[in-house]
């Protein structure tokens, strides 16, 4: 078992370069050189690993690829998403929601409801604009700022209550505010005594395909509660990630605690 706890780790670190040398992987591994080049080889013979003459250093393979697609056509963002969503739930106790973008709005795709009397409700295939929900303000947090323009340009800020931002200007602070900590932070900006707070999920580009949220009567969204809820979505949100093969981008450290 220590051959194959040694090779699953030197595949691991390979594929986590763009190309590392034979030396490089022994010394970061603590195994010695020969044994990590016998590794290597018979990674090299099954086409998990290739060597670059030129480069002199050793890359991801073939087999690596076909083996990682036989899990991705396993693994929805759906069936990956509603144990992490359950578990959300029932840490905070409210509702978590999965949606993924669609041009300047959000479609629901899935919802673990709480058992609370008082709870929100999104029926899967329910679309709201980005600008006015937790999920949308999280996704287009992490967008680069002519992304965020073209889909705000032409759409239109539109109000909901008087809490919705219909101006670019507290649309992008708030946004500003998301990207620091990690977490959005909707009250009351799409329905009156509602709340919400959301993070994005990644795909193997680094680049946001869906988002996870909490959301629920906004009595219970206390100031002293936001940091908790605002890092239970962030891990749930990151566990997504993890299982749909996903990489999420470096990313500022959040100030703790921040409040809008």
């Amino acid at each position: 078992m220590q051959s194959l706890d040694r090779a699953l780790s030197v595949l691991t670190a390979a594929a986590g370069q763009d190309g590392v040398s034979l030396t490089e992987l022994a010394q970061s591994l603590d195994i010695p050189t020969a044994t990590t080049h016998r590794i290597l080889t018979t990674l090299q013979k099954r086409g998990f690993l290739r060597f670059d003459e030129e480069q002199q250093d050793w890359t991801i393979g073939i087999e690596a690829y076909r083996t990682g697609v036989a899990y991705l056509k396993r693994t929805n963002l759906s069936d990956a998403g509603r144990p992490v969503m359950r578990r959300l739930m029932e840490e905070t106790g409210e509702t978590a929601n999965l949606a993924v973008p669609d041009a300047d709005e959000v479609v629901f795709i899935g919802q673990v409801e709480t058992g609370n009397p008082i709870r929100a409700f999104f029926p899967p295939g329910s679309r709201t604009p980005m600008h006015a929900s937790g999920i949308g303000k999280a996704i287009l947090a992490v967008l680069s700022q002519e992304r965020r323009v073209m889909l705000m340009t032409g759409v239109g800020l539109r109000g909901f209550t008087d809490q919705t931002h219909v101006t670019p200007g507290t649309l992008f602070d708030d946004l500003a505010q998301t990207a620091a900590r990690g977490w959005s932070f909707d009250r009351n900006e799409r329905h009156d005594g509602m709340s919400c707070i959301g993070a994005a999920i990644f795909d193997e580009r680094g680049e946001p395909c869906a988002g996870i949220s909490i959301s629920g009567p906004s009595s219970r969204f206390t100031d002293a509660r936001l940091p908790e809820f605002g890092q239970a979505v962030v891990q749930a949100a990151g566990r997504i990630t993890h299982l749909i093969a996903g990489r999420a981008p470096a990313i500022p450290d959040a100030a703790d605690g921040a409040v809008p």
